[in-house]
């Protein structure tokens, strides 16, 4: 065999070789960005937890305590999310069906808050609500931006994204019933903004589920 020959198999080879472990060095770079940001956001959403649910204890408003739950509940959920990346597409679309659930039992658990509070009708401290809501809007804003690039990557990411993009929503109502009842002195302002959020977090559980079941008969197939 001609050396020329020999160095251009060669060649070939080792551009294989390197295409091949680009290529890989490529998803596990991704992975490990998609890990970082799970871990940020969910250090994020459990301290946004803790203040935001004390703090819609002590205001008396369901809507920043239900916003609060909704924290926790994407603290879970980006649990699940971290365990689930370097999974198989059927542990990811596993996960993603048990997001939706969990957020089914969230919005379920925000509907029985507003309940109660129509029974106590106390208007909540509207000061206290803006200050919380405030914050959590801000900390679920950087949570959406470090998850952004990641909105369109598999079942599991993106439905970590709609979490991330529902917290903003509900942020913005609690900052409407904050100023309503600081308007009115009434509690109704943050008892219907509550069962917005509940019918919002209601939604994307569909949402969430309907795709996690695409993915597994998909994957089953």
């Amino acid at each position: 065999m001609p050396a020329s020959a020999g160095r251009g198999i060669l060649a070939g080879m080792s551009d294989d070789c390197c295409a091949s472990k680009g290529l890989e060095l490529e998803r596990l770079a991704q992975e490990a960005g998609q890990r970082r940001v799970l871990v940020a956001v969910l250090l994020i959403n459990a301290v946004m937890f803790v203040a935001e649910f004390g703090g819609g204890l002590v205001a008396g408003s369901t809507a920043l305590m239900a916003d609060a739950l909704d924290n926790l509940g994407d603290a879970l959920v980006y649990a699940v999310s971290l365990y689930a990346i370097t999974r198989s597409e059927r542990w990811k679309a596993g996960a993603a069906a048990f997001k939706g659930v969990f957020i089914l039992l969230l919005g379920v658990s925000i509907v029985v808050n507003v309940a109660i509070k129509i029974g106590s009708g106390v208007a909540p401290s509207s000061s206290l609500m803006l200050m919380f809501g405030a914050a959590a809007l801000a900390a679920n804003l950087a949570c959406l931006a470090l998850l952004w690039r990641f909105r369109s990557h598999d079942v599991n990411m993106a439905s970590t994204f709609e979490c991330s993009r529902n917290d903003v929503v509900s942020n913005c109502g609690v900052l409407l019933a904050a100023a309503a009842v600081g308007v009115t002195g009434s509690s109704w302002p943050d008892i219907l903004i509550g069962s917005v959020m509940a019918l919002i977090v209601l939604r994307s559980a569909v949402r969430v589920l309907r795709a996690a079941i695409a993915q597994i008969r998909s994957a089953r197939a």
